[in-house]
């Protein structure tokens, strides 16, 4: 089939299983932020109109020239918002008509007020309080400063106690999809996953269901703690179909670990690096998201989808979350890679467009618009 014909029996495919979707259920976690989206001022007119800095190169230039001497960097806020990996991809999950759980830390003992409306949509849990984002975002990508001291909460012991250990292996065992996403800020999510894997895993009955890992940018950790998630990663496949999705850059450091050289920023490069990546971890699908296409390695295939093009977006963070909702959504319906992969870019792309999470139909639509065929 030619894209026109993938995109139109994708979208007729996705509106055919809309009911089928109320009837599935996921249960996601383990981080919570709040989100401060903030442009960086350039020039201020007067008190209410300013010229916003574009570039991350054009900040880091301004940066780099008050070395020695000191400066003044002016921060806007645009929005105020749920964020973290977990909350936004269980939110775009909920959105699309899947029945959500969540665990994280979104504010303990009661919910922090940027959470509420996503308690409607979706079984909530919290065990502590969130951390916070500073998103300073730019045409060419964003900057995400993070103060993470809470996150240290997120252990086994704490969710056993907050939470529950029966309540825990009973949404773990029984939802359609899993998605435990931002091993990189979790620095006990290792040890929370070797607990799972002997404790819960063992005592599992049923057919295979999916599992969802999202490292989060682990440029910050050592080469052992990323092999020692990845072995970790790979053991839940005895138990169920698990899908690692990295961005473009991820990919690359996780390439590192394993000696892979670089690719050289072509689609053609990327789809060699990531089945050459593919080779080395144990997940049965690598999915690799750049920001205008994505592509998914299983069992030595590649399958490749070009993103809608959105030239100003109107908000980026939490896009990479979006894609991996719709790509998720896609597979637990039964579609291929590649139509998952066009539903994950499709969502995402809405995402960009309007700030708010699609549903079902929405992204059916979408696909079949002019301008995005």
């Amino acid at each position: 089939m030619n894209t026109l014909e993938i995109r139109a029996q994708c979208a007729q495919t996705l509106l055919a299983q809309q009911d089928r979707a109320a009837h599935l259920s996921a249960f996601v976690g383990l981080d919570g932020f709040v989100d401060e989206i903030l442009h960086v001022v350039d020039k201020r007119e007067n008190a209410e109109v300013y010229q916003r800095l574009p570039t991350i190169a054009q900040l880091a230039a301004r940066l780099a020239a008050a070395a020695g001497k000191s400066t003044n960097v002016e921060l806007v806020n645009q929005i105020t918002k749920l964020g973290g990996n977990g909350p936004i991809m269980a939110n775009a999950l909920a959105s699309f008509g899947l029945q959500v759980t969540y665990l994280g830390v979104l504010g303990y003992p009661s919910l922090h007020p940027v959470f509420h409306d996503f308690a409607k949509r979706a079984e909530v849990h919290s065990i502590a309080d969130p951390g916070t984002t500073d998103a300073l975002e730019f045409e060419d990508g964003k900057i995400m400063v993070g103060k993470h001291y809470s996150l240290k909460q997120v252990t086994w012991e704490n969710i056993k106690t907050r939470f529950g250990r029966d309540r825990f292996a009973d949404k773990f065992g029984a939802s359609d999809l899993v998605g435990f996403v931002n091993w990189t800020m979790l620095p006990y999510m290792s040890d929370l996953w070797e607990a799972i894997l002997s404790e819960i895993c063992p005592a599992m009955k049923g057919l295979r269901r999916t599992f969802f890992f999202d490292l989060a940018d682990p440029e910050k950790r050592t080469r052992e703690d990323i092999l020692r998630a990845l072995e970790l990663i790979g053991q839940f496949e005895e138990y169920f179909d698990v899908i690692l999705g990295l961005n473009e850059k991820e990919a690359h450091e996780i390439g590192e670990v394993f000696g892979l050289k670089a690719a050289d920023g072509t689609p053609e490069a990327l789809m060699e690096f990531s089945l050459a990546l593919a080779k080395h971890l144990k997940s049965g699908t690598l999915v690799v998201h750049p920001v205008s296409y994505a592509l998914a390695v299983s069992k030595g295939q590649v399958s490749m989808m070009k993103g809608p093009f959105t030239p100003k977006p109107l908000i980026t963070t939490g896009a990479g979350d979006h894609f991996n909702s719709g790509f998720c959504l896609g597979r637990l319906l039964g579609l291929d890679n590649t139509m998952s992969l066009l539903t994950g870019v499709t969502t995402s792309g809405y995402y960009v467009r309007t700030a708010n999470s699609p549903t079902i139909a929405q992204i059916a639509a979408m696909m079949i618009e002019p301008a995005n065929t």
